[in-house]
């Protein structure tokens, strides 16, 4: 059957095209230009935070990320089990030891209980992941972070303009990440953001972002010419994609707001259902604004899982699972990942499912998923 419904459409919001445009006319379409620096200042205004770097992409701010924190050969990083490879793989890449932490059973994130239990002296790096935009417990994982003097890597490719106790998502580490990827919020197709919340990594990480040159100093005057002087690789994102940001960075408010709707209509529309067919909906504690990214449904189990997405898929409608747990992967296996390790997140994998969730869904997208719902036999 021809789709109807996609999972994600990406969408023009307002200027991106115009800017496109005006980015050709200022003969600067490569890293670090005029769109570039405006997307930056708009973040760092808006998040209240020292300073942001774009990036390719959330990956190459992660991996920024271990390089700015010297993550070495041997050294720990702990990471949960449910979340995408990038979260970890920037770090494996510097030969750091993955130590996969399950997840917490309501909202998903990692299970701030499990986490003492598994810190050592190597450990050199934890990374919360705030999935689905709702945030981890971010008091009790910086608690016992400072208490070891570890630092905090926040992944927040879900989480842009969430909170955690009214302060904003990514601005809890010492660093965080961004992502602008066609499924997120707010995308220029491929993109992403290094946050850095500690000024003392700001100049080291421009370097890092230069290939290991000290370029940003040179085009400021503060040296005559500039040379390698650390590790590094091209971290910049074209003005091209920066113009695409900006304009869907102006729209800002106005997608959080649509979404916020999208999301609340799911949900208000699917609770009776919900629980008449022992199905969970989202968990979002009072404590944290989400950033509306997605809807997800916790089925009771794959076999139920899989017979839904097909359904769903013979209406014309695309919804798709998630993560599968990083301990069970061919990688995590080799790391010394085996079955039970991560209970939850294995009982999870199975049972979630996304429904269609974009920026420009009608209401009459909308109600056709819910009447397929209402529609299902398992």
């Amino acid at each position: 059957m021809t789709t109807i419904i996609d999972f994600n459409k990406p969408e023009l919001l307002g200027k991106e095209l115009e800017y496109v445009a005006q980015a050709y006319e200022k003969n600067h379409i490569s890293g670090d230009g005029y769109f570039t620096r405006l997307s930056q200042n708009v973040l760092e205004q808006t998040l209240g935070v020292p300073k942001v770097l774009l990036t390719p992409s959330c990956t190459h701010a992660l991996e920024m990320a271990a390089l700015l924190l010297d993550i070495q050969p041997g050294d720990k990083v702990i990471v949960p089990d449910f979340t995408f490879v990038s979260t970890i793989n920037a770090f494996a890449l510097r030969g750091a030891i993955p130590i996969f932490i399950d997840i917490r059973p309501d909202t998903l994130n990692l299970d701030e209980s499990l986490l003492e239990q598994h810190i050592s002296p190597r450990v050199k790096a934890i990374l919360p992941v705030h999935y689905a935009g709702v945030s981890c417990e971010m008091d009790r994982i910086l608690e016992i972070a400072g208490r070891y003097s570890i630092p905090v890597v926040e992944d927040n490719a879900h989480g842009l303009f969430g909170k955690y106790k009214g302060k904003f998502l990514g601005t809890f580490g010492v660093l965080a990440t961004q992502s602008f990827h066609e499924t997120k919020n707010i995308s220029c197709g491929e993109g992403g953001a290094l946050v850095i919340n500690d000024p003392a990594l700001i100049e080291r990480a421009e370097i890092i972002r230069e290939k290991g040159t000290n370029r940003s100093r040179f085009f400021r005057g503060m040296v005559d010419k500039y040379t390698w002087v650390d590790v590094g690789s091209s971290y910049l994102l074209s003005d091209i994609l920066a113009a695409i940001l900006y304009a869907q960075l102006e729209k800002h408010q106005i997608i959080q707001s649509r979404r916020k709707q999208i999301w609340e209509y799911y949900y208000t529309n699917l609770t009776t259902w919900s629980n008449e067919n022992n199905i969970r909906l989202p968990i979002v504690p009072e404590h944290c604004e989400q950033a509306y990214h997605m809807f997800y449904l916790l089925l009771p189990d794959l076999s139920t899982r899989q017979a839904l997405i097909q359904h769903l898929k013979e209406r014309g409608i695309v919804a798709v699972f998630h993560y599968q747990p990083l301990h069970l992967s061919e990688m995590g296996r080799k790391y010394g990942g085996k079955p039970q390790d991560c209970p939850v997140t294995e009982k999870i994998a199975d049972q979630l499912l996304r429904l269609p969730f974009y920026n420009s869904m009608t209401r009459q997208e909308q109600d056709a998923v819910i009447q397929a719902l209402y529609d299902f036999r398992a």
